[in-house]
């Protein structure tokens, strides 16, 4: 068995290799029969319009010899890239802020430590990229600078266009534009936005709520790095990567789907909860074995589990939770 998946990640001592081979032989198909179906729509063309047809093939998969030129085309980086030839190299190039460097540096070997490309004895070794998209946005955009999380995120994206360039305007599409505000240093919309899912779970999974609520445990103490990290770390890669193929083209709602289908799913295994360290415990738990493993059916999940969830309603809810936090504040 190989102990380093395709994306260079090692697999963990109690890595359950049968289900896993068993999972991929028949995702083999899809993918398969996927890739097919990409090629005819693609036609070697470099460009797609966004359709229902093109949602509909998103949501199920983009295959892995497409995903970085879908994620540029339909978030909008292709075009920022395109009309700023240049600017990407002209930010390596000029001052640098010394403390933002700092702070990136010091994250360095705390990235994907158990990815192999990521090592400092790796050839070519992924650190030097990752430094240089990092420090090329906290320059690019000064308001959120350097946090921590961006660094895995835009581990991923490096790993998966193989393209510095690239990587950065994906970057700049997800903080600047799909995620509202997760990564300003007052972090005002990732706090929201755990708010948004409190008050969504109130109304869709009530007895969770409810439970949370019985034992005093805060929303951000479970969900926290599902949104900063974007599932990284926390699901199975190739269904992280499913998550982000939606995520670029439908926006910040997929986030709430995922959480949703997650907890709903898991509503019985949750209620077994006694206590505050218990229920913790219930939420790492539910991010783990083959309903999450299972990337195909998992993602058909996200759009019937947790029922209609319009932009419409998500803002509303945002616009309730942000002025309830600033009335705190």
């Amino acid at each position: 068995f190989c102990r380093v998946d395709p994306y260079g990640f090692e697999r963990p001592e109690d890595f359950d290799y049968a289900s896993y081979e068993a999972f991929f032989s028949r995702y083999l198909v899809v993918l398969t029969r996927r890739a097919i179906k990409w090629s005819k729509l693609l036609k070697g063309k470099n460009s797609i319009q966004k359709s229902l047809k093109v949602k509909r093939y998103i949501r199920k998969g983009i295959p892995n010899e497409h995903r970085a030129l879908i994620w540029m085309i339909v978030s909008g980086a292709q075009a920022n890239m395109e009309q700023n030839p240049g600017y990407y190299q002209r930010l390596l190039e000029g001052e640098k802020n010394d403390k933002l460097v700092e702070a990136i540096k010091t994250d360095m070997n705390r990235t994907f430590p158990d990815n192999v490309k990521f090592r400092k004895t790796a050839d070519p070794c992924l650190q030097h990229t990752l430094y240089n998209v990092l420090v090329a946005y906290g320059h690019h955009n000064k308001a959120v600078g350097y946090c921590q999380g961006m660094n895995f995120i835009a581990g991923y994206l490096i790993l998966i266009t193989k393209n510095e360039e690239e990587s950065f305007w994906l970057l700049d599409a997800l903080i600047g534009r799909i995620l509202p505000d997760y990564y300003s240093p007052a972090m005002l919309g990732l706090k929201t936005d755990q708010e948004v899912l409190g008050e969504l779970v109130k109304m869709k999974v009530p007895a969770v709520a409810e439970l949370m609520e019985r034992h005093g445990v805060m929303w951000t103490l479970v969900v926290s790095r599902w949104f900063i990290c974007l599932f990284i770390d926390i699901l199975p890669v190739e269904t992280v990567l499913r998550i982000w193929d939606c995520l670029f083209y439908e926006g910040s709602k997929i986030i709430f789907r995922v959480a949703l289908t997650l907890i709903k799913q898991h509503q019985a295994f949750i209620l077994e909860a006694t206590n505050f360290p218990d229920i913790c415990d219930k939420f790492k738990e539910i991010t783990k074995g083959t309903f999450v493993t299972e990337c195909h059916s998992f993602m058909q999940k996200i759009f019937t589990d947790p029922g209609s969830l319009s932009m419409a309603t998500i803002n509303k809810l945002r616009e309730t939770c942000r002025e309830k936090l600033l009335s705190q504040g």
